[in-house]
């Protein structure tokens, strides 16, 4: 039988702070195909999720189908704006939900992998990094700073995490990203230059691919997902209409789900995809495809 398997790979979820999301979702997936997982989190939601972990309010979430339980290996503080802690504003390192955190950074991401595993100690990387401060408002109301926070978090942190974490993988790795179709269709509400974000991200993919593929024989490959009506995707304001608007318009008539968006990212995490970088794979129920609407919500 031809099945994923994991076993004896380390994976990094970079963006998990509930069991709401797509990134938890992965690591879910990579969990049940036999990797062993570490996840980073954002500084301001780090002591909230370890205290849900901690009293067992994510138990049900983290049941294995086989009966195991999802464990994270370590938990990580990432705030991906910040290459090094020395970037950080000194407001920021000082404030409460930061200085508890230690090295928040990318760099310290990396400076704690290698202490806790050594020189080498990943296979894949989840880059499950978005945010857009400004994401309400329309881009010709965006401001400077909003858009290119926007572009900062959601696509360059990519480039810097292949960057720095390239030289600690393990050979025939893989990094991964999530996208979404507003990277090339108008997606009105989808706003504050998150949608220049995802374009650049997509091409990035394909750089990064080229790039790493040739440096370090790495994979680089994003998925592109339908939206899903997770904690983080409700600032976005209007994502329960795009859940039904997709769902309803889509060849596959029904809103995409987290567990299917994590099998698809087990399966381009594994030598199964070992043909597959530089892609834009989408995980939407068919719904890019579309050219016109067939209803009206």
């Amino acid at each position: 039988m031809l099945s994923i398997d994991l076993t004896d790979r380390r994976a990094l979820v970079a963006g998990v702070a509930d069991d709401a999301g797509y990134g938890f979702a992965i690591a879910k997936a990579l969990a049940e195909a036999g990797a062993s997982v570490c996840v980073a989190t954002w500084p301001p939601a780090l002591s909230i999720f370890t205290a849900l972990l901690e009293r067992g309010k994510l138990d049900e979430s983290r049941a294995l189908a086989h009966g195991g339980m999802l464990e994270f290996e370590k938990i990580y503080p990432l705030d991906a704006a910040y290459d090094t802690l020395a970037d950080a504003p000194e407001d920021i390192r000082a404030s409460k939900r930061y200085k508890e955190a230690g090295d928040f950074s990318i760099d310290g991401l990396a400076t704690q992998l290698r202490a806790d595993f050594g020189d080498r100690p990943l296979d894949i990387v989840i880059h499950s990094l978005a945010n857009g401060p400004e994401v309400k408002k329309s881009l010709l109301e965006t401001s400077r700073a909003g858009y290119l926070a926007a572009i900062s978090v959601s696509a360059y942190s990519l480039a810097a995490m292949v960057a720095k974490l390239g030289p600690m993988m393990r050979p025939d790795g893989s990094f991964l990203s999530l996208t979404y179709l507003a990277s090339a269709r108008v997606i009105p509400g989808y706003g504050g230059g998150m949608s220049s974000a995802k374009a650049a991200l997509e091409s990035d993919t394909r750089t990064l691919a080229f790039e790493a593929g040739r440096k370090f024989g790495l994979r680089v490959n994003t998925i592109s997902a339908g939206p899903l009506a997770s904690r983080a995707a409700s600032a976005i304001g209007i994502i329960d209409r795009m859940v039904d608007y997709c769902a309803e318009n889509s060849p596959l008539v029904q809103p995409i789900t987290a567990t299917e968006v994590g099998a698809a990212a087990a399966f381009l995490s594994s030598p199964l995809a070992s043909g597959i970088t530089g892609a834009t794979v989408y995980v939407d129920k068919g719904y890019h495809a579309m050219g016109m609407a067939v209803t009206k919500l």
